[in-house]
């Protein structure tokens, strides 16, 4: 994966932070720098452990999934991505209700939008890509899109609603549509290369 395809990646995978952070910075009331750090850093370490985590996960079985593990890739970021459009349309004022502030709040928010990342984890495993540098282009991007998220919500949340989860749904598809062609039809070691 290049780098500016690591960032893509990145970006997909942050949009499900910078929503929650956009709502939460609409919610709080004293949107200060150490609130706005706060947040921003639950979420970012999230999103890096999570990659981690996914990662170790897929090298204990990537010896098993080798043959297979583009499509693994493929589904995994359709299935994240699919559900990150169709959420994208739902409604749900109970993020409304809620005080990001607090750390139990807080770390159930970091966990709940840092799923996707301990897939992406997975996926790098079992493409046998290294995992640090990417796990740490997440963990940064995720961070200034939480923090930008907390400030933009807090100024402008309540007048503007923007659907952050369907642009990263569609990274996430495209990326593993990328994983797939790459890995089938454009492959030459594969059985199903178009030339």
């Amino acid at each position: 994966m290049t780098f500016i395809e690591i960032i893509l990646l990145a970006i997909g995978l942050s949009m499900d932070s910078l929503a929650v952070s956009v709502t939460g910075g609409a919610v709080i009331r004293d949107c200060t720098r150490r609130n706005i750090m706060k947040i921003a850093l639950v979420m970012g370490g999230f999103q890096a452990g999570m990659t981690v985590i996914g990662y170790l996960i897929g090298k204990t079985f990537a010896s098993y999934i080798e043959a297979f593990d583009h499509w693994i890739a493929f589904l995994l970021l359709l299935y994240l991505g699919g559900s990150m459009i169709y959420n994208s349309f739902a409604t749900d004022e109970e993020d409304k209700k809620i005080n990001p502030l607090e750390n139990k709040t807080l770390m159930a928010l970091g966990i709940a939008t840092s799923i996707d990342a301990l897939a992406i984890g997975l996926s790098f495993a079992v493409l046998q890509k290294t995992i640090v540098s990417p796990a740490c282009i997440i963990g940064l991007v995720t961070f200034a899109f939480s923090g930008f998220g907390v400030y933009f919500g807090n100024k402008f949340g309540k007048m503007i609603n923007i659907k952050l989860d369907l642009i990263g749904g569609i990274i996430l598809i495209a990326i593993g549509t990328k994983i797939l062609l790459e890995h089938t039809f454009l492959n030459p070691l594969s059985p199903l290369y178009i030339q």
